[in-house]
């Protein structure tokens, strides 16, 4: 069957709908940024605020919920990356189609797989959030031993020491997650959202397809 063969069914429940029902604009909330930077755990830190301090629909999607199972057939080779992340904005689409706030939390070293994504998403609903940490203070964290590997051989093509990491030209936000906590970076991103994501309720628009 090809693409031609492949129409869309009118789905009765609107987005605008979804935004009412739940109470917020559905965001996909991209968290990018070399291993050891803090992703996961900032990540973590905002869906829990606003899931008990907003009552906020969320979902937080990481290597281990992705690699683990609909991406478990990719490596990291260049096109496999490229890849994952392009399966992962699918997902994310789906999520925001479904009225959610998705956090996502992968270190994505390509722009142009993460402008792939941005143009997936209807205009200011994609947040990009650089988390800025530099490469010998994620290296002293290594959480999980990957640079020490890395700088042995055991693991090719590791963002950083094999593989270059693209910086994000024009983020949304950037976290300076080795000068400050956690716990403060998660804090200037619930601003963010509170401005633009959970503030819109009655004048909200509808969202483009």
């Amino acid at each position: 069957m090809t693409q031609d063969n492949i129409i869309p069914h009118h789905q009765t429940v609107s987005p605008l709908e979804r935004i009412h029902l739940k109470g917020h604009r559905p965001a996909v909330v991209w968290f990018t940024g070399l291993s050891g930077s803090g992703k996961s755990t900032i990540a973590n830190l905002v869906e829990a605020r606003l899931c008990r301090d907003f009552h906020a629909h969320t979902f937080l999607l990481d290597g281990d919920n992705i690699r683990t199972g609909l991406n478990k057939d990719l490596g990291f080779t260049p096109r496999d990356r490229a890849e994952n992340i392009r399966r992962l904005g699918e997902v994310c689409r789906l999520f925001y189609d479904a009225g959610l706030i998705v956090l996502t939390a992968f270190i994505s070293p390509y722009a142009a797989d993460r402008n792939r994504i941005r143009e997936r998403i209807p205009e200011g609903d994609f947040i990009e959030v650089f988390v800025q940490c530099p490469l010998d203070v994620c290296e002293s964290r290594d959480p999980k031993g990957l640079y020490e590997k890395a700088r042995n051989g055991q693991i090719q093509n590791f963002t950083g020491i094999g593989s270059d990491y693209e910086i994000p030209v024009n983020p949304e936000l950037t976290l300076y997650s080795g000068l400050l906590s956690a716990d403060e970076c998660a804090e200037e991103v619930i601003k963010y959202l509170t401005v633009h994501q959970l503030r819109a309720r009655k004048d909200t628009k509808e969202i483009d397809g």
